[in-house]
């Protein structure tokens, strides 16, 4: 039996990080504040450093999850070409069982292009979509993947999104416990399309640009998008990620928030893989969200100390670095209980 099974996407992932004077950064005034990154059209543009490794959120959390030390397997799809042994070799040397990964015929595995500021290591992600984005519920070996505890279920887009419901219904029937982290395609479908999947999920995990996006309320408005997200799980968690600002979770009683601890940022490719398999790892362990959460910040900080999604990632993390983070705790009804 498996502790954890993940689902979702498998990439190869070029990075690129560019040269400070190659690009300028201009702000943007849009819903959520972002800047672009701007260049010369029909010009060169210099890179300081190239690295290339895999990723994909499936894949990302199959190892982080191994790291710590459960029984993993990951459950997705990679091209037939050399990129695609190549995914499956990396997590075989991880400890990943990978029985349950497919090796399509038609699709390429899948790539992106990041590139990385060399100031603040934001980055812009350029995707093919490849053969992880194209799997089909027959490719689901349903008899097999029932004998574990937990599903983990990553954004899957394009095709691979209609698997989302038949995965999360055959959870529920063979009691399965499930964390999800929906994605742009899941979201679109809207709070009255997804609210009868969401009420079978544990845990669901979301940026806040995709909380505010899902219950179409205000950033400004968190305890309003919390109780929104609540009311769709029901008896499960709300775990959102707030990037530098850290995070915000609720079990339905009681409200977390952490901020982020400062770190000189390399590259955040992964960090939300890692924040939410560092979280459910922490969780399983310890039954202790203040726990959870401390470990998924760490585990994030870690991450983005790094190239690629997976260098970083931790095994445990020492105690006095959790004790460094304080967890804010109050209950719903708006007093606040203690500060750790």
């Amino acid at each position: 039996m498996f502790d954890i099974i993940t689902f979702g996407s498998a990439t190869h992932d070029i990075f690129l990080r560019l040269n400070k004077n190659s690009y300028q950064i201009v702000k943007s005034k849009t819903r959520f504040q972002r800047e672009s990154i701007c260049f010369n059209y029909g010009s060169k543009i210099f890179i300081e450093k190239f690295d290339s490794a895999s990723g994909g959120g499936g894949t990302n959390t199959a190892v982080s999850f191994t790291k710590q030390g459960f029984r993993t397997a990951f459950c997705g799809k990679v091209g037939k070409e050399k990129l695609g042994r190549h995914i499956i070799e990396e997590l075989n040397e991880a400890g990943v069982d990978t029985k349950f990964v497919k090796v399509d015929k038609k699709y390429k595995t899948a790539n992106s292009i990041v590139l990385s500021s060399a100031e603040s290591g934001e980055r812009t992600i350029f995707l093919y979509r490849g053969a992880c984005h194209f799997m089909k519920k027959s490719e689901i070996p349903f008899n097999e993947i029932r004998k574990t505890k937990w599903f983990y279920i990553a954004p899957l887009s394009v095709k691979s999104a209609a698997i989302f419901a038949p995965l999360v219904n055959f959870a529920k029937k063979n009691k399965i416990r499930l964390a999800v982290n929906p994605g742009n395609t899941q979201l679109k479908l809207g709070v009255k399309k997804l609210k009868p999947i969401l009420s079978k999920v544990d845990i669901l995990f979301l940026n806040q640009e995709e909380a505010s996006f899902l219950t179409k309320i205000s950033l400004k408005k968190e305890e309003e998008i919390i109780e929104k997200l609540l009311s769709l799980v029901k008896n499960g968690i709300v775990v959102i990620t707030k990037g530098k600002d850290g995070s915000v979770v609720s079990d339905g009683k009681n409200i977390f928030r952490a901020k982020s601890i400062p770190v000189s940022v390399y590259e955040k490719t992964g960090a939300g893989d890692a924040f939410a398999s560092g979280f459910l790892g922490g969780l399983l362990r310890k039954n202790n969200i203040e726990y959870a959460i401390a470990f998924g910040t760490a585990n994030a900080t870690s991450c983005i100390k790094k190239i690629g999604a997976k260098n970083g990632l931790l095994k445990s993390a020492k105690k006095s670095s959790l004790q460094k983070l304080k967890v804010k705790r109050k209950s719903l009804s708006g007093k606040q209980i203690f500060e750790k």
